[in-house]
């Protein structure tokens, strides 16, 4: 497969634009938290493009540094969080963890905060409840990824970046048969007007900022 470095990153996306993909129309990206990915995506798309860090990738990091013991309660606690309504107080109950573990976990702390404005994205966008817990994870990829994993396991010499695009392509074709409906799908109306709105904000924003810096 192509070697994944940031480079990569962003020619996969400018290739997407040269697709017929509107850079300018606000689209929420669900990642696996990769900070070169990040950039790239508010390098092409805008620094307020709304991205969400997938919950279950961060949960799991976070469990990984900590003592057995523990991972009931921080598991609960995430949790928790996730499912508030209110993005300021889902904010304050995981710095308030973090701040607990900063004695029990030295360490872990950091990780926690990392990323913590990406984490609470769908929450941000006030988002119905149902339609959070589709989005707030990359599950909704993760099988057909799995597919093609599988797939190309089968290659033994990759040839040139058209053949991985290839045998990605065929793999994908496959992972659909077993495509579903995403369970909120019928929320999805909410996620446009959240994202019309987050442009509409985000664009004043930028529009006064000339004049505030000339005053």
């Amino acid at each position: 497969m192509p070697p994944r470095t940031p480079l990569w990153r962003r020619r996969l996306l400018d290739n997407l634009i040269e697709r017929g993909l509107d850079p300018k129309v606000c689209r929420l990206f669900i990642i696996d938290g990769a900070k070169a990915l990040t950039k790239a995506i508010r390098k092409t798309f805008g620094r307020h493009t709304p991205i969400q860090r997938c919950q279950v990738h961060k949960a799991r990091n976070i469990l990984e540094r900590l003592p057995k013991p523990l991972h009931a309660s921080v598991r609960r606690v995430l949790r928790q969080a996730w499912e508030l309504d209110d993005a300021d107080k889902a904010e304050r109950l995981i710095r308030n963890l973090a701040r607990r573990l900063e004695q029990q976990a030295p360490g872990v702390a950091a990780s926690i905060l990392e990323g913590l404005d990406e984490i609470l994205t769908v929450i941000r966008l006030g988002l119905p409840a149902e339609l959070r817990r589709s989005l707030a994870c990359t599950n909704i990829i993760e099988n057909m990824m799995g597919t093609v994993r599988r797939v190309c396991r089968n290659v033994k010499r990759w040839q040139d970046a058209s053949m991985a695009l290839r045998w990605t392509s065929a793999a994908m074709l496959e992972a659909a048969k077993g495509f579903r409906r995403l369970k909120a799908y019928k929320q999805l109306s909410a996620l446009r007007t959240a994202l019309a709105a987050h442009q509409a904000k985000h664009a004043t924003d930028t529009a006064v900022e000339p004049t505030a810096k000339a005053a």
